[in-house]
């Protein structure tokens, strides 16, 4: 039996697993590590933690199996996007990487408008400049730490910095390179005309692989340090949604998904180019060669009720402790037992600033109708609910590009709550469905792994072969209704805040 492993390398934690060549899970282990904030609105994570971390969990994973080393064939590599790792010559960290979720940069996206007009921005790189992609990132620290930046040799993204610490390469693929705002994404390289414009050289950057290529082999010290024969192929992997895409099976047109992590996507596959010139969702290469994919992103999703569930469940944590659950099924409980629309209470999911539709860093939660009638209950169903408008946003833009989904699957921690599920099906008006397998990003990294070590003819072909469907939720005829006029309302709700907003940031 042949084994693949896949790793996710997350916000919250790293999640390696070890598949057989059937899909099926041998043993999956996972790390936790901090996230700072050093300043209201900035993120940042240490890559040492994420490298520790895999090291960590690939060690485990393979002495658990005791699988012989020769049968593991490859490693696919998945993680958050856009973060900023930026490494010496001696080949060390220079500063803790500004993720995904950071919104410092609101000044640099101005710089890049001012350098080049947003529609171009959007002709090459497919969005306009976006406060939480790479490139701004790097204007960032060019301007503010100049220092760090003139040391600087190489410039990876954090499944790319596993990837040098696994393999000694520095390079990347066309779905994470995507989300950088520096790649030629109709064309799947990167762009000769963006790098100049910003001043960046060329040699910082990796090389571009297609996600499913071979990018290198295991070093000897990692093989001794992880229990990995040195023949062991890395490919080039995915951004983490573009994995976890091919994890449920969304590669090919008609497909999309759902999937609230703590961000929250809606992410349709496409064969062609599609792109939305008012730059809402975002277009960027998937890890199916020759293939694209739109998403639209909730920046608060499973954030906004991690959030609550931390500030205000303490009892509900310490029930789940004692009855050895998870804490997120008694707070499921408690929402089904509220009715839809949560008592006129709505919720704003702008914790961390919004994406999609509204491309606004400056954007901050909101609890809209609060009463004395309300209970805790009422604010989680309504924080719930209001995640899923953020993600009705974006499912309706892709709507309106004429990006038609026949199917809407739904993965990540969100995905798994039958509340959640129902929520999307009402507010979708269509089927919401699950697949069997539960590993995302993992497999779907995997999977990449398997055909670039030429065990699966295609991404398609495995795919179809080794993923089933799971549950169906329909939608709820009478509650689509009265969502669609909640929406309403909660859409007014940004365009009348809007202007308080920049008053609330500038004070």
């Amino acid at each position: 039996m042949n084994y693949l492993i896949g790793i996710d390398v997350g916000t919250s934690a790293t999640k390696t697993v070890l598949f057989d060549e059937k899909g099926q899970v041998v043993v999956s282990a996972s790390r936790e590590y901090p996230l700072y904030q050093p300043e209201n609105g900035w993120a940042e994570q240490k890559p040492e933690d994420w490298r520790d971390a895999v090291l960590e969990t690939i060690s485990q994973v393979v002495k658990e199996s005791k699988v012989s080393k020769e049968d593991i064939k490859g490693i696919g590599l998945s993680g958050q996007m856009h973060g900023l790792v930026m490494l010496d010559e001696k080949n060390e960290v220079i500063r803790p990487s500004i993720i995904w979720c950071d919104q410092r940069t609101g000044a640099e996206v101005e710089d890049m408008l001012s350098i080049m007009p947003r529609e171009r921005w959007i002709e090459i790189t497919a969005n306009p400049p976006l406060t939480g992609w790479t490139a701004a990132k790097i204007l960032w620290v060019k301007k503010n730490e100049p220092e760090n930046y003139s040391r600087c040799r190489h410039i990876l993204l954090p499944k790319d910095y596993i990837r040098f610490v696994l393999t000694g390469n520095y390079a990347t693929e066309v779905s994470d390179a995507s989300g950088m705002q520096l790649l030629d994404v109709p064309g799947r390289c990167w762009s000769e005309e963006v790098l100049e414009k910003l001043d960046i050289d060329p040699a910082l950057l990796g090389k571009v692989y297609e996600s499913c290529e071979v990018t290198g082999t295991v070093l000897p010290e990692i093989a001794g340090k992880t229990g990995l024969s040195e023949e062991t192929k890395v490919v080039g992997g995915a951004g983490d949604n573009a994995a976890a895409a091919v994890g449920t099976g969304v590669v090919k047109d008609g497909t999309a998904f759902t999937t609230i992590g703590t961000s929250g996507v809606v992410f349709a596959h496409s064969s062609q180019v599609t792109i939305d010139p008012k730059g809402r969702v975002h277009t960027c290469c998937c890890a199916v060669p020759g293939a694209w994919h739109v998403m639209g992103v909730t920046q608060g999703a499973g954030l906004s009720l991690k959030w609550f569930k931390d500030q205000f469940c303490g009892d509900y944590v310490k029930e789940a402790e004692k009855e050895k659950i998870d804490v997120y099924d008694i707070i499921n409980k408690e929402v089904a037992q509220v009715e839809a629309g949560s008592g006129r209470l709505l919720y704003l999911p702008y914790l961390m600033g919004e994406r999609t539709p509204h491309l606004d860093p400056d954007c901050r939660g909101v609890f809209f109708g609060l009463s004395a009638i309300h209970t805790r209950a009422n604010m989680l169903r309504a924080v719930m609910e209001g995640v899923s408008y953020s993600l009705s946003d974006c499912n309706d833009i892709l709507k309106e590009m004429g990006i038609d989904v026949e199917q809407m699957m739904a993965c990540g921690g969100g995905g798994k709550s039958p509340v959640w599920r129902q929520m999307l099906a009402d507010m979708y008006e269509c089927s919401v469905k699950t697949v069997a397998q539960t590993e995302g990003p993992a497999l779907g990294v995997a999977i990449l792994a398997g055909v670039g070590c030429g065990l699966y003819e295609s991404v398609e072909a495995a795919c179809e072969a080794l993923i089933c469907e799971d549950k169906s939720t329909e939608p709820d005829a009478e509650k689509s209704e009265k969502y669609k006029q909640y929406h309403q309302l909660y859409k007014k709700l940004y365009e009348d805040l809007k202007g308080s907003y920049k008053i609330l940031a500038g004070l």
